[in-house]
């Protein structure tokens, strides 16, 4: 495989009473190694199931109803989505990593960060001493920049604070070297300062450890800061996908330029905040045609009527939008 992840034709589907509705519908994305992917959106639009269908932690009702996630492991390329509930533990944790949006619901709150650590370690490599493990540990904490690392060790977790906690989870994602890291909103609720610390140790500890990143969001910010390329989701789908200073530069879908300009409204002259019309339909009522076709002020006929394709604006750059191509979805 040239790349570490290969996602394919992905469809997630749920039940509703006796009706199987689609969350997801036909996502493809290929991560690069050692690459920083972003995936931005509203809440709702599929981001996080993305990331648990990699992982096979989709709760019932969910499941993968169509597709292929391929996976470039040490041991060769495996497919994530034909591994039994066995092989997908020896993947969780030691090939793909997770940090999950709450710190403080992440860690089990009975147990020391100590001993949290060491169970990350002990499943995946059951000979290492306690000495090893708490040397493996301790340099972790050290490579997140955690004062009194020995301290922290013996605390528990309501001991500390959301800036320290997130750094825990951190360090307990890569404590077995993983390949990919699936950073779900990583720096929610955090003040901008802890932040950007935050960003920055993650871009730090993926140059060092060779690690691909994939940072699901919906701050642009944090896109901009940490990501080389970048996929923008709505209601179940792909609508834009480029390299993250292409994306900024020649922004292509009017959802992205709504988002932009959400953010860019704030320091304009008239300090009004600029919101996008409407809501994100709910999973499975979504419009016939494109299905920001509701919310978008150039929308045409030909939109309400047609899906549009996932086609190239430019070269590498990938727009679902009747304005670039008269494609329409097979």
């Amino acid at each position: 495989m040239q790349n570490l992840l290969e996602i394919n034709n992905l469809k997630i589907t749920t039940l509703r009473g006796k009706s199987t509705v689609r969350l997801l519908d036909k996502v493809d994305l290929s991560i690069r190694k050692k690459c920083s992917f972003g995936i931005v959106g509203e809440s709702g639009c599929g981001k996080s199931i993305t990331a648990n269908a990699i992982l096979g932690l989709l709760p019932y009702p969910l499941r993968v109803s169509e597709g292929s996630i391929r996976y470039d492991s040490k041991a060769g390329e495996m497919e994530l989505l034909k591994l039994d509930r066995k092989q997908l533990r020896e993947v969780r944790g030691q090939e793909i990593s997770m940090i999950f949006q709450e710190p403080m619901t992440s860690l089990d709150p009975i147990f020391t960060v100590e001993m949290q650590m060491y169970e990350a370690l002990s499943f995946h490599h059951p000979h290492m001493t306690k000495a090893e493990m708490r040397e493996k540990s301790l340099d972790m904490l050290r490579q997140v920049n955690i004062p009194r690392p020995e301290q922290t060790l013996a605390s528990y977790p309501h001991q500390l604070s959301g800036g320290q906690l997130q750094r825990i989870m951190i360090a307990i994602a890569l404590i077995n070297d993983p390949r990919l890291l699936l950073a779900d909103e990583p720096t929610t609720a955090l003040d901008v300062t802890i932040q950007a610390q935050i960003l920055r140790l993650m871009n730090d500890l993926k140059e060092r450890n060779d690690t691909s990143i994939i940072m699901i969001t919906h701050d642009l910010g944090v896109i901009a800061e940490t990501c080389e390329e970048v996929a923008v989701f709505y209601a179940g789908q792909i609508v834009e996908q480029a390299n993250v200073v292409e994306l900024f530069k020649q922004t292509a879908h009017p959802y992205t330029q709504g988002l932009l300009q959400a953010v860019t409204s704030l320091g304009g002259e008239s300090r009004k905040l600029y919101t996008i019309p409407g809501i994100v339909p709910p999973g499975g009522q979504w419009a016939q045609g494109c299905r920001f076709s509701d919310r978008c002020s150039r929308c045409t006929e030909k939109c309400r009527q047609a899906m549009p394709a996932l086609t190239e604006a430019s070269p590498g750059h990938l727009c679902r939008c009747f304005l670039h191509s008269e494609e329409v979805e097979a």
